[in-house]
């Protein structure tokens, strides 16, 4: 028997609940996992909540990342040993597997090496991040040298991952928060400008910073009308990734006609999920991102610990957006 946090309803965090579940053995193709410490994702939120992309069959576990030990190895496995130190990454549907436990059986795929010089909590906070900053920056705009990128909701883990990665680029990472608690905080990570969005103009301010050229990128988790300054930020052929929907207003998302025709702006979807489900494209994220740990110019961000028995705390810290940085849960 090992805990697992499952929900059987739909709603606030309170509907997290720890039981004592008999995990059971891999199958073809799985690994079970002895997790150590679990990386917390709005995904999971919105999963709990009933306002994910995919639906929860209830009752329902949760859970994409973690970092932990090798437990058990299903048939036709191999290239790890029991014991080995790994990470999980967000490769399954959480309906099938799910990493808020003491143990997990989890698909093989979705299980890497950890990268050496990494703390567990640091391990547990490295995929879903990068990743995610990697694809959209990286792999889908191709940012370089110069490039101005917007990154709104900058202080999450992904916000700050996209930061680092900008600025490994030669990209100058231009910082959007809602208010001025925390500027120097985002100046300290690494964000050339900060945008304080309460108290100034967005469009103005990157148009400012960028000598009236916009910029080539805005990536943006945010969606809604909230979207309108940004686009009015973009350059001439700019993108606005948007890859998540922390609004609740996405079907009040407007591009409009006459920016998007007079500067040919375009407007992009994006989900990890397309990096990860394609081998060629994650192979070259992971040698990315490894080397980049490799030389220090991406360090993952700890905000705060909690232990498993306060995961409805976590999950409450986690939505009340206080975080500098990535929310963990050691087990």
């Amino acid at each position: 028997m090992a805990r697992v946090v499952r929900f059987h309803e739909f709603g606030a965090p309170e509907v997290l609940k720890i039981e004592d579940l008999e995990v059971g053995e891999p199958g073809p193709g799985e690994m079970r996992i002895r997790v150590q410490v679990i990386g917390l994702n709005r995904a999971e939120a919105a999963f709990r909540a009933g306002q994910y992309i995919e639906k929860a069959q209830l009752p329902a576990r949760l859970g994409y990342e973690a970092a932990g030990t090798v437990d058990a190895l299903g048939q036709g496995v191999g290239g790890f040993e029991i014991g080995e130190a790994v990470c999980v990454i967000p490769e399954f549907s959480m309906n099938r597997y799910g990493v808020y436990a003491e143990q997990a059986i989890v698909p093989a795929a979705a299980v890497v090496k950890r990268p050496p010089g990494l703390s567990t909590a640091e391990a547990a906070a490295v995929w879903m991040p990068y990743l995610t900053a990697y694809g959209a920056l990286i792999d889908v705009v191709r940012l370089g040298q110069g490039d101005a990128v917007v990154i709104t909701a900058a202080s999450s883990s992904v916000g700050l991952a996209a930061i680092q990665i900008a600025n490994s680029v030669g990209a100058v990472p231009i910082a959007v928060t809602r208010t001025e608690a925390k500027r120097a905080e985002l100046q300290a990570a690494g964000a050339a400008h900060v945008i304080v969005s309460q108290a100034q103009d967005i469009a103005a301010e990157v148009m400012r910073i960028t000598g009236g050229d916009g910029a080539r990128m805005v990536f943006d988790p945010v969606g809604g009308p909230s979207i309108l300054p940004l686009v009015s930020a973009l350059a001439c052929q700019g993108t606005l990734v948007l890859y998540g929907n922390l609004s609740g207003e996405a079907h009040q998302t407007p591009f409009p006609f006459g920016l998007a025709v007079g500067r040919g702006l375009s407007l992009r979807g994006y989900l990890v999920f397309e990096i990860i489900h394609d081998p060629a494209r994650l192979a070259r994220a992971e040698a990315f991102i490894r080397e980049g740990l490799r030389s220090g110019v991406l360090k993952p961000k700890i905000d705060r610990t909690f232990s498993l028995e306060k995961i409805v705390e976590a999950h409450r810290y986690l939505e009340g957006n206080q975080q500098l940085g990535k929310v963990v849960v050691t087990v």
